[in-house]
């Protein structure tokens, strides 16, 4: 018995090794996945972010050339209303899923500077729907268009912390003066 009392000591310190081995393994594996997990779902919210905003840009571009038709814009390919009217009713459907998504898995914020986008998108389809010819009028919906995308990458930006980009802001050359 004295020589079992005498490993005592050593058979303790293996057992707390041991245990201490495990739990260490335990709470790195724990902290991987946890990684592992938010990289996934921050992928998911970048990739809904970017459809998102691939669907209005759609819309917007096709409000582009309806104005072109309209001589309120300078796009170089102009449309006729009635030819882009199925192509609105296209975009907007496919807009309606990558909205949910951004619901899902969006931060409030972004959500809310997709809202304000998408707003200024609808007046801009308006505008054109209703036939006017109001270059400045245009211009002006172009400006918050183009502030309110700005807002909302920013807003993707900050909520996936990735470093400032270009606010995409320029004037077509045939504007210059």
């Amino acid at each position: 018995m004295s020589a079992f009392i005498q490993q005592l000591p050593a058979l303790i310190g293996v057992v707390i090794g041991a245990l201490g081995s495990y739990l260490a393994i335990v709470r790195g594996d724990q902290a991987r996945f946890r990684r592992e997990q938010t990289a996934r779902w921050e992928e998911r919210r970048l990739a809904a972010y970017v459809d998102y905003a691939h669907a209005l840009k759609k819309s917007v571009t096709l409000a582009y050339r309806v104005a072109a038709h309209l001589d309120n814009d300078p796009h170089p390919h102009p449309l006729s209303r009635q030819e882009a009217e199925p192509l609105f009713e296209e975009a907007t459907a496919a807009r309606d899923p990558a909205w949910e998504a951004l619901l899902l898995l969006g931060s409030p914020h972004v959500v809310e500077k997709a809202r304000t986008w998408v707003l200024t998108l609808i007046d801009m389809e308006q505008f054109v729907r209703q036939d006017t010819h109001d270059p400045a009028a245009w211009h002006t919906l172009l400006e918050r268009q183009r502030t309110s995308r700005d807002g909302y990458y920013t807003a993707v930006r900050n909520d996936l912390a990735l470093p400032p980009g270009h606010s995409a802001q320029w004037e077509p050359p045939m504007l210059r003066t």
